[in-house]
């Protein structure tokens, strides 16, 4: 199927604010989203490189600042 793979990262980047939560050291989200999702936000610099044995993938500040903004504007009241 063709799709808009721009705007299906951005749903999936918003997504993660469901899933984000705090350690010790960084904010982090449950990776259960598609993996060439995964990738291509990965390679934009907002998360850490989802190929790893963590269950979780690190955001970056700007990954989670922009996750937040995007979450309010498309499913915020």
């Amino acid at each position: 199927m063709d799709y808009n793979r721009d705007k299906v990262d951005e749903m999936v980047l918003a997504l993660l604010t469901l899933t984000m939560f705090r350690d010790r050291f960084e904010t982090r989200a449950w990776k259960g989203q598609d993996w060439d999702v995964l990738n291509r936000l990965h390679e934009r610099g907002y998360i850490s490189d989802p190929k790893s044995k963590a269950k979780s993938v690190a955001m970056t500040e700007e990954g989670e600042q922009l996750a937040r903004k995007l979450f309010a504007r498309h499913f915020g009241r």
